[in-house]
């Protein structure tokens, strides 16, 4: 079942990556799958509150910031941010049963 889920980096979270189409599952394996699914959704607010942190520190860097070079990179690394959160979002509100059709 691991190997129905692969690790984001980017995210910080496991993600679906099934192999095959839904339907092939047997009633089990969907089951379990759909647990470890929700199991991980659960656990999004929280990866998202970690990266509204980070936003929230280097904000407060930015603020003290006079160089310029500097400024866009902390810049730069709030927008990343931000998107990470925007696909965290995504995936949080993805259909709840788990289908080789939901992409990141």
């Amino acid at each position: 079942m691991k190997e129905d889920f692969t690790f984001d980096s980017r995210l910080g979270i496991y993600i679906p990556d099934l192999r095959a189409d839904w339907n092939q599952y047997s009633k089990a394996n969907q089951e379990a799958i759909l647990y470890h699914w929700e199991r991980i959704r659960g656990s999004i607010p929280d990866r998202i509150a970690e990266l509204e942190q980070e936003i929230n520190h280097k904000q407060a860097q930015l603020s003290d910031e006079n160089d310029f070079p500097r400024s866009c990179q902390l810049n730069t690394e709030i927008s990343e941010l931000a998107s990470i959160i925007n696909d965290l979002w995504l995936w949080y509100r993805a259909d709840q049963r788990v289908s080789g059709k939901v992409h990141q």
